[in-house]
């Protein structure tokens, strides 16, 4: 493995306090280890409340955000970076915000003629009243990332209809949830890396639906790339994730996840949310789609740092 030609100190920033912080500890760990591997001098930081502390004593040439979720994914860490000026991988303050919050990526993407399933805001107390659309229909927070909270209401489901108070669910924890139709079909992803879209994976849950357990738990999805899929649906799902990536404004990396319904052709194919923070344990999409095209993980990370020195070249350095 080369080393990189001009070795930085990096701080990963990891952990926090989100419902993913379990991910972003194994993303945080992989990426220190390959940078490390690179010639890197890395500082590794679980974040907590006196991150700004640690990050001002430490003096990397460049921070890499390993975190997933709020507040390493929704525009707060990254506001505060900026005010500190520390440079930092992945996506800015305006799109996090507005990339993590699915009503405002369906404002953002949606006149722009990406595909997304209709949706609106319901209060969750609502919801034990009466259906807010007719079933089957998909609940979720506004917010939140890795199928956290996400529920899919049918007739058999054991929810209640309406759905019962006392029933566990995102309704529970959350005032306010989205409501989208459910798009039957099948689940698809693809990464983007810089200026390019890199494949499709097909995501097979081998029981149930592609929820936070099937994505982080080893053994429970097969993950099939190249996607056996039409090559219209391959190129449609890739230049809907550039385009996506592109008007969102994000940097580095990215991955788009799709839903698509293979009875209604091209015009099945629906774009769920753009992450701009996707993850990098050893399960993980992107570190996969990179692996099938010859990209190795050391590769992959030191790739997304020279993605962000592009943007915030270091002194001397012409961007």
């Amino acid at each position: 493995m080369a080393e990189a030609i001009n070795p930085l100190h990096i701080a990963v920033l990891m952990g926090g306090w989100s419902a993913e912080r379990e991910v972003s500890l194994s993303s945080g760990a992989g990426i220190a280890e390959a940078l490390e591997q690179r010639g890197h001098r890395v500082t590794r930081i679980d974040m907590d409340r006196t991150v700004a502390a640690t990050l001002a004593s430490a003096k990397p040439d460049l921070v890499f955000n390993a975190l997933h979720g709020t507040p390493g994914e929704d525009g707060s860490i990254q506001g505060l970076m900026d005010i500190m000026g520390l440079r930092y991988t992945h996506s800015g303050l305006a799109t996090s915000v507005i990339a993590i919050d699915k009503v405002l990526t369906k404002q953002a993407l949606v006149p722009h003629g990406i595909p997304m399933p209709g949706g609106r805001i319901v209060l969750s107390e609502d919801l034990y009243a009466a259906d807010p659309l007719p079933r089957p229909f998909v609940l979720k927070p506004v917010n939140e990332g890795s199928s956290v909270g996400v529920a899919i209401v049918t007739d058999e489901g054991n929810y209640g209809n309406p759905i019962g108070r006392d029933v566990v669910g995102p309704w529970q924890e959350f005032d306010e949830l989205l409501v989208e139709p459910y798009i039957r079909g099948r689940e698809l992803t693809t990464a983007v890396l810089g200026g390019n879209a890199l494949g499709v994976t097909e995501l097979r849950p081998k029981s149930g639906w592609y929820d936070y357990q099937s994505k982080y738990t080893d053994g429970l999805t097969d993950h099939i790339f190249p996607a056996p899929v039409p090559d219209e649906i391959t190129e449609a799902c890739k230049a809907l994730a550039l385009r996506a990536h592109q008007l969102l404004g994000c940097k580095g990396c990215s991955r788009a996840d799709f839903r698509w319904d293979d009875e209604r052709g091209v015009d099945g194919l629906f774009l769920l949310e753009v992450n701009t923070q996707p993850g990098m344990t050893p399960l993980s999409l992107v570190p996969e789609q990179a692996r099938h095209l010859g990209i190795s993980y050391p590769d992959l990370v030191q790739a997304i740092v020279d993605e962000a020195l592009k943007d915030h070249p270091l002194v001397g350095e012409v961007a």
